[in-house]
């Protein structure tokens, strides 16, 4: 269980919605900072 808004949340909520990786950069959003998860 991750808390809501952490990163753990965000990065599966992003993965409900089929996104595993960066629109531009292609690479894993687990690899990415909080901030740069948060604006996508």
């Amino acid at each position: 269980m991750a808390y809501q808004f952490s990163k753990g949340w965000y990065l599966r909520e992003l993965k409900k919605m089929g996104i595993n990786y960066h629109p531009q950069d292609k690479r894993k959003l687990e690899n990415y900072k909080t901030y740069v998860v948060r604006n996508l």
